[in-house]
């Protein structure tokens, strides 16, 4: 149904009401206002009094006497057009699950994109799902998504977040779900257990704001909703439709216990030229568990003794060659993961790669009314930390235990204002580094938001560290205390096609947030950015964006460091394809000439870098994605303080061979040439290939491949002619949900350099991995 088709339906109902007399205009103002606001009718949730078996094939009688509803808007990338297919869902629950259906019809089924994953990665297929903000307050929302074969995806959606494929994926809650390829399309079958949810179960009846989602990637991926979406409203998760239902419903005090047994052998050896030292072996057989009560409706309680975490994904290869700041890894290990969005502020204060090797953990999270609330504490068996500066930064690692803790705390006195506390702490033998912290943050109406933050750090280090290090970051260590601030300010503004956005980033000489992500300190730093962008429902494109950014940034004792700007073209067209280009101005400093002192003036030289960035991206069939980024241009060669010409490509390939089969390959090329000759290539392959048995089970080869090659004829300084590294992992996995699941996996790692002249394994393990998931 389209807006015409209820604008003629209620036309004829009013006239017939009124009669020919009626006034003409007050009838036509209520056809639209009852037109407009439809999709904002409330849903609601009929009970019926049996379970239902999730099969997918919707054959329970109960199904009948599901609430129905169509999803009639297409709100991405069109603007609330009608729907290109038909799609109906079906609501009910019977006091202990929520339970959902999907009809999704297509008119041409054997285009329907369908394949069988590994849980959480089914974003370029067919899909159908839920979000659900459970408190209605416009902070968070739930997901919950299933491909046609039944695969799942679920996650956490702040009210930031505009992307479903792009939010907090680490939540993993149990539930069930089916799907089905039909002679029409497609049709799944979802049950969520109400105790994996938090909600307010002092309510006499539950109201939440929900959407039924549907999305069909074809030459767009359409994104179909029951409810519109307004451009105009940044906020995705505040235009959720209303709904009501599950009287009298309690939210369980969930315990799930999950014990876990590891064993694994670990063999490692030092590769010589000539003969390599023997492989040292260590075998274990530890037993681990992994705790999660719902302590109150409200509060939530995960703790872990003796995690494991051999069967994480390798991270995603990155080439860190002629970068003067510590990279940015992302997290995939589930006890930090978990709730992580209870911790974020408007600086990345919380950064758990830091914590490297616990032996036990806790975090306690919870919500009451307009308070929510946080805290995790966990052991670590090394102590490992950034050390920031202004020009550059490191990793340093202290070789002895630490005891890490975080707690944060947020006030929301009304819906338009939040008050925030955030405090981290560190400790070990002679060495601490405490912060302390508010935030504000206020959206007077839906366009614009206000964000502030005030931190204060103190911190001490071992008077044996500075000797570990070298430059700049020898100079940012102290044996004695020393202390800090640091303070951000941003003002954003966002209509249908407009934004601005002003940022106010200071990072006193001293600050350091070793639990955090904060790679650069002793500066202060402007930007402002606007943007524009266009929309069209042309087959040539559907959305261009004109993006601009200018920043200035000096250090504490007001000497200059760098100032920036940029211009990006963003394009989204035909075959799910994307451009992006980019030019950048930058005057940076360089490296100092006296690395005793931590002067800028006088002691850096200043240069001009001048680069252009792109990105291309499509799908061109299914099954298929293709991307390729590029980089070129002047560049600053910053290990020899010189002006070069950059180049780097990044190519990468994602094909579904089959339903099971899945190739994703990427390659990195970088390369810098300075005074007319070479100055380093570097080039990293980064190859996974995964066969999926099942909705439950798969088995994954990844390949990582480095090889660096420096020209000791074009560095001043002395470096490795060339070193190559191979690295791999195999792992067959087994789940019958997010806990319940068995790993077993085989990972090496090999070197060559300029005195080993071929690869060489160093080191080589295997692991099997036992858990189960008892939920009381």
């Amino acid at each position: 149904m389209n807006k015409l088709f209820f604008s003629k339906l209620f036309k004829r109902r009013l006239l017939a009401g009124y009669g020919s007399g009626c006034n003409f205009l007050a009838a036509a103002t209520l056809v639209v206002a009852v037109s407009n606001n439809l999709a904002a009718e409330e849903i609601a949730i009929p009970r019926i009094q049996h379970s239902v078996n999730i099969d997918a094939e919707l054959t329970e009688p109960e199904w009948q006497a599901a609430k129905k509803v169509d999803l009639l808007f297409d709100t991405w990338p069109a603007e609330n057009n009608p729907a290109p297919v038909t799609t109906t869902a079906y609501v009910m629950e019977n006091g202990d699950y929520f339970y959902i259906a999907f009809r999704a019809r297509d008119t041409d089924p054997d285009a329907i994109r369908a394949y069988y994953r590994d849980r959480d990665k089914i974003w370029d297929d067919d899909t159908v799902g839920i979000k659900i903000d459970t408190y209605g307050d416009h902070k968070l929302a739930y997901q919950f998504y299933v491909n046609p074969f039944g695969v799942q995806a679920d996650g956490i959606a702040d009210e930031t977040s505009k992307q479903e494929d792009d939010t907090d994926l680490a939540w993993d809650g149990i539930w069930h779900s089916a799907g089905k390829l039909t002679e029409e399309g497609y049709q799944v079958e979802i049950a969520i257990p109400l105790q994996i949810l938090n909600f307010n179960d002092r309510l006499i009846q539950q109201q939440w704001k929900i959407e039924l989602l549907r999305f069909y990637p074809r030459d767009v991926r359409h994104r179909l909703s029951n409810n519109k979406l307004e451009r105009a409203n940044p906020c995705w998760i505040c235009q959720l439709q209303a709904s009501y239902g599950f009287s009298g419903v309690k939210e369980g005090k969930h315990f799930t216990l999950v014990p876990s047994l590891v064993a694994g052998t670990d063999e490692q050896r030092k590769l010589r030229p000539h003969d390599n030292g023997p492989w040292q072996r260590q075998s274990d057989i530890e037993p681990g568990l992994d705790v999660k009560w719902g302590i109150t409706p409200d509060i939530n309680l995960n703790a872990t003794l003796n995690p494991d975490f051999s069967q994480v994904e390798a991270d995603e290869a990155q080439v860190s060659v002629n970068d003067p700041f510590t990279l940015l890894l992302p997290e995939k290990r589930s006890f930090f993961l978990d709730n992580a969005d209870y911790f974020s502020s408007p600086l990345d204060l919380v950064y758990t790669r830091n914590v490297n090797s616990p032996d036990a953990g806790a975090k306690l999270t919870g919500r009451h009314n307009r308070h929510a609330f946080a805290f995790f504490a966990t052991d670590d068996n090394s102590t490992q930390f950034i050390v920031p500066g202004n020009i550059s930064s490191t990793v340093a690692q202290l070789d002895r235990e630490s005891n890490n803790a975080v707690w944060r705390y947020r006030y929301d006195p009304t819906a338009t204002l939040s008050i925030g506390a955030l405090g981290t702490a560190r400790e070990a033998e002679d060495y601490h580094n405490r912060v302390q912290g508010i935030d504000v943050k206020y959206q007077p109406n839906d366009q614009d938001e206000w964000v502030a933050q005030w931190l204060y750090s103190n911190s001490q280090y071992p008077r044996t560290l500075a000797g570990q290090l070298r430059d700049e970051s020898a100079l940012r260590v102290n044996a004695e205390p020393f202390s800090s601030h640091a303070g951000y300010f941003s003002y954003l503004r966002e209509t249908r096609h407009w934004m601005w956005n002003s940022r106010y980033q200071r990072m006193g000489e001293d600050f350091r947030a070793d639990l955090g992500y904060i790679p650069q300190t002793d500066y202060y730093k402007q930007t402002h950015a606007t943007s524009y962008q266009w929309f069209s429902d042309s087959h040539g494109w559907n959305r261009i964006k004109l993006w601009s950014d200018w920043d200035t940034t000096h250090n504490e004792r007001h000497e200059f460091l760098e100032r920036e700007w940029e211009v990006e073209l963003e394009m989204w067209g035909p075959q799910q394809s994307y451009l992006k280009l980019r030019p950048i101005y930058r005057e940076r400093v360089g490296a100092r000439h006296d690395k005793t002192t931590l002067a800028i003036t006088g002691n850096t030289d200043e240069f001009t870098e001048v680069l252009l960035e792109s990105e291309i991206e499509a799908q061109p069939w299914s099954g298929v994605y293709v991307g390729l980024e590029t980089e070129h241009g002047r560049k600053l060669d910053f290990r020899n303080n010189r002006m070069g010409h950059g180049l780097e490509l990044e190519p990468e390939v994602r094909w579904n061979l089959n339903e099971h089969f899945l190739l994703n390959l990427r390659h990195t090329y970088r390369t810098l040439d300075a005074d007319g000759a070479e100055v380093f290539t570097a080039n990293m392959t980064d190859l996974r290939l995964s066969y999926q048995f099942s909705v439950r089970s798969f088995v994954r080869l990844a390949l990582i491949y480095s090889d660096i090659e420096h020209n000791p004829d074009n560095n001043f300084i002395a470096v490795k002619p060339k070193k190559r590294e191979l690295g791999s992992q195999l792992l067959y996995s087994y789940k019958i949900n997010p806990q319940t699941l068995i790993y077993a996996g085989y990972s090496d790692a090999a070197l060559s350099d300029d005195q080993i002249d071929e690869l060489d394994l160093y080191q080589r393990s295997v692991f099997l991995k036992l858990s189960y998931a008892w939920m009381l």
